[in-house]
């Protein structure tokens, strides 16, 4: 399989670069998908690039596009914690106002002391 030790260090530079290029096609692509201000026929033209030259077209477009590409990852990931975090509140049903009321229930049964209901209503206010 490999002649030499030298062999293996050549085929391992070969797949790490070949590994490293996949990756950076991958994020370019993606970026490319998120864009909402680049056209579908500008987007068309950079995927015909990217099968046709691919190294010299991934280079241009990380220079050309690569402070965008941090603003729409920052922009994407935003969106994705406003949703989740929506999601989350929604499943557990329970509102700031329901929270309040139910300790308000607990401090009137006297399960729980004045400084215990001040600090749930703190705790339900500030989620």
């Amino acid at each position: 399989m490999w002649d030499s030790f030298w062999d293996f260090i050549w085929y391992s530079i070969v797949i790490f670069a070949f590994v490293a290029y996949l990756m950076i096609l991958f994020y370019v692509l993606a970026d490319l998908f998120r864009d909402r201000s680049t056209s579908g026929w500008l987007k068309g033209v950079w995927i015909f690039f990217l099968i046709i030259v691919p190294y010299i077209t991934l280079f241009v477009y990380l220079i050309a596009r690569g402070r965008g590409m941090a603003e729409r990852t920052v922009e994407a990931q935003k969106v994705a914690k406003e949703q989740s975090d929506t999601y989350i509140r929604q499943v557990a049903g329970a509102s700031a106002t329901d929270q309040i009321a139910a300790a308000k229930a607990l401090h009137t049964e006297g399960t729980i002391n004045d400084a215990e209901f001040e600090q749930l209503k703190a705790k339900a206010l500030n989620s």
